[in-house]
């Protein structure tokens, strides 16, 4: 990453407004839910069977809409079950989002909630002061190991908290997919050296494979609308670039080769799909580009 660059996860602010627009312009959530409906329950049964307790950790809450939907689904397949869940999230307007949301959402008499305003790796230090032999039941991490140090030691660390039979759940973008690729061939332009960043789902497959570790893969497929990004001058458009390429205010701080290549790529086959918009029975000029994640 070039001097005048700078990490998107550094302003909590811009990145929180990147991605409530890369929510609404991306099919991603949608994705998400159908897993976390579709597929969970029956790991909630297995994990689950014959507890009285079922403890929960959240890694990068967020403003908690996922984290809450995973736990409704919890709570459906285990109604009788007491569930602690500890919500971590470094970033404190985002954890107040979250704690509000819970405030408003019905049927969680049976879960008692513990708040860490704190990084993952401060996380584990916090745990390994307090010297717990706690055991966790079901651990997730949604699209956050972008932003720890080392990926393995982070993996590792939590993977120790679990119960024999307990489940960790890693969800990020594909390595084959459009973003995996754009990352793969930006790496050393886009990517903070201080945190893992452009990690993938592929990245993390090798380590676990390399570790011996079996896991169960789940196939996500989404999209998100990127026209936007080549409106110059865009206000949304250049908030997708943010997000897309972890850049803070990329449009402006990029050197414009990069820009330009960049551009390119999301353009080409190898990243998007292209349709022109029809309106009124005339096409205009304008092309409707929408990125693959799967």
């Amino acid at each position: 990453m070039t001097s005048r660059m700078k990490c998107l996860a550094l302003d909590y602010e811009r990145y929180h407004k990147t991605f409530r627009l890369f929510l609404e312009l991306s099919s991603e959530h949608q994705a998400m839910s159908k897993f976390i409906h579709e597929s969970l329950p029956d790991i909630f049964a297995r994990i689950g069977e014959g507890k009285t307790t079922f403890d929960v950790i959240s890694v990068g809450s967020g403003t908690g809409e996922v984290d809450l939907e995973i736990l409704s689904q919890l709570i459906k397949v285990l109604p009788d079950v007491k569930v602690g869940c500890d919500m971590v999230e470094p970033s404190e307007p985002m954890l107040e989002k979250c704690k509000e949301l819970v405030s408003r959402t019905p049927n969680l008499g049976n879960v008692n909630f513990t708040w860490n305003q704190m990084t993952a790796s401060e996380f584990e230090k916090h745990w390994r002061e307090r010297q717990s032999e706690k055991k966790l039941d079901f651990i997730h991490m949604i699209q956050m190991l972008y932003y720890v140090t080392d990926t393995a030691a982070t993996i590792s660390f939590f993977r120790s908290l679990l119960n024999e039979n307990g489940k960790l759940l890693i969800i990020l973008v594909a390595g084959e997919s459009s973003w995996g690729k754009l990352w793969g061939t930006y790496q050393k332009e886009l990517c903070c050296t201080e945190i893992t960043q452009c990690v993938t789902a592929a990245d993390i497959k090798r380590y676990l494979t390399a570790e011996g570790i079996s896991f169960e893969t789940f196939v996500l497929p989404s999209t998100m609308d990127i026209t936007e990004c080549f409106i110059p001058g865009d206000e949304k458009g250049e908030l997708l670039l943010d997000f897309l390429t972890e850049v803070l205010d990329f449009s402006h701080s990029a050197p414009p080769e990069l820009k330009a290549g960049v551009m390119s790529f999301l353009r080409s086959p190898d990243c998007s799909s292209q349709q022109p918009v029809i309106s009124c029975g005339s096409i205009q000029s304008q092309t409707f580009c929408k990125l693959h994640f799967v």
